[in-house]
């Protein structure tokens, strides 16, 4: 599991539109990397509107913003047409990366155990170093607190 001050894994996923990437294609330019469970869910709808409400102030402060969950690239592109979304949204069908910055994890409902995305969100300097992390995301407030941050850079 990743922590401040770490070098931002270079794993493998499916980047914006398809293929390959890493998250090197973003070197040079600050990143806000957030994971979340599911396209068009409830709490996953509003933190991804949320962040496309202020996408132009992450623009204008040279933050790149990305969204990443295992949902396939056909999934992304209905939620995003379907809400209008401004975020750029990755898979990670394998869950490398998730498990890379210790957002895999065990989760527990109605007693039941199961392996699941911690929602949670990472900003990374231009340099490839994790700034600042976030776990266990209540979507209420959020992009705005990680906005803060990142024009604090």
């Amino acid at each position: 599991m990743v922590k401040v001050g770490d070098a931002a894994p270079q794993v493998a996923f499916e980047g914006p539109g398809g293929g390959e990437t890493t998250l090197a294609a973003w070197a040079g330019k600050p990143l806000v990397l957030y994971f979340y469970p599911k396209d068009d869910t409830t709490g996953c709808t509003r933190e991804a509107q949320d962040f496309t409400a202020l996408a132009d102030d992450f623009a204008a402060a040279g933050v790149a913003l990305l969204g990443v969950s295992k949902d396939s690239a056909r999934k992304h592109d209905n939620f995003t047409r379907k809400y209008h979304l401004k975020v750029p949204l990755g898979t990670d069908a394998d869950g490398k990366l998730l498990e890379a910055f210790g957002a895999w994890v065990e989760k527990s409902m109605y007693g039941r155990k199961y392996m699941g995305i911690e929602r949670s969100t990472f900003l990374i300097g231009k340099d490839g170093r994790i700034v600042r992390e976030w776990r266990k995301v209540k979507v209420a407030g959020h992009a705005a607190e990680v906005l803060k941050a990142a024009q604090a850079l």
